[in-house]
């Protein structure tokens, strides 16, 4: 019987999978990076210059410069997400890639593992777009805001991770829909992301805290782009690097059982 959390067969071909979609990405480059440079002007210009001036200062900052973390932390989940979800989806059941891929020398786990190490990549490209835009508007304190950038990889791995997770499950394109309402949704709107996490009740700020990832790379990266780096964050690190080795090794299990199925 396959254990879920089986330790998978990887060797560095995986760098095949993701050079793969790095070239695939490259061709339609315009396409991809238009997104991630658009949303979060338009976010930031209607929240935070907008809504903004009718709310005070939140935790001793301007409130654009409290939402703008925020919005880079949303770009890495959004682009691990989709991108293993949507993305791997069609790859795996319309393009059959993943078939393709695995007649070659690969197996099964590096196919996954590229794909997952991919959706990292989109979590580092959307920080890297995004980050010049928001310190153009002096909304970032340097130089620790650099590491925003290496620490979008973990971000975007663990959502990347996660979401190879319901497309190993999910029966359909459609279905995939229900993860992004139900688990992308509220944590867009409920990870300290547009008000503060102190301003809920303590029993979900609590939840918040233990379930939620995004909570955790909200406060990474705020104090990063704040320049106030504490010990506390190796908690919220240590949390993430926890939960993204369990949703790696789940994920991989996971789709192997389907595609050998």
């Amino acid at each position: 019987m396959m254990s879920y959390f089986a330790l998978p067969d990887i060797t560095p071909r995986v760098l095949k999978v993701w050079m793969r979609n790095r070239d695939v990405f490259m061709t339609t480059l315009t396409v991809n990076f238009l997104p991630p440079l658009v949303e979060p002007i338009l976010y930031l210009f209607a929240l935070g210059f907008g809504l903004g001036n009718y709310i005070n200062e939140i935790e001793g900052v301007p409130y654009t410069k409290f939402i703008a973390p925020a919005l880079i932390s949303v770009s890495m989940m959004f682009a691990g997400f989709y991108e293993c979800t949507f993305g791997s989806y069609v790859r795996m059941y319309y393009q059959k890639t993943f078939d393709a891929i695995i007649a070659t020398p690969l197996n099964i786990d590096e196919v996954i593992a590229g794909e997952l190490l991919w959706g990292a990549t989109r979590g580092v490209i959307n920080a890297s777009i995004i980050l010049p835009i928001l310190t153009i508007f002096g909304l970032a304190v340097y130089p620790h805001s650099l590491l925003v950038i290496p620490f979008a990889f973990l971000a975007g791995l663990m959502f990347s991770c996660i979401a190879m997770c319901f497309t190993a499950i999910t029966p359909n394109i459609n279905s995939l829909t229900y993860p992004s309402i139900l688990l992308i949704t509220p944590m867009f709107l409920f990870s300290g992301t547009f008000f503060p996490l102190s301003l809920l009740p303590e029993t979900v700020q609590t939840i918040a805290l233990a379930i939620l990832p995004l909570a955790h790379i909200v406060i990474v990266v705020r104090s990063l782009m704040s320049g106030i780096i504490e010990a506390s964050l190796l908690l919220n690190i240590a949390w993430m690097l926890g939960a993204t080795l369990l949703v790696f090794l789940l994920s991989i299990n996971l789709m192997k059982k389907r595609l050998i199925v």
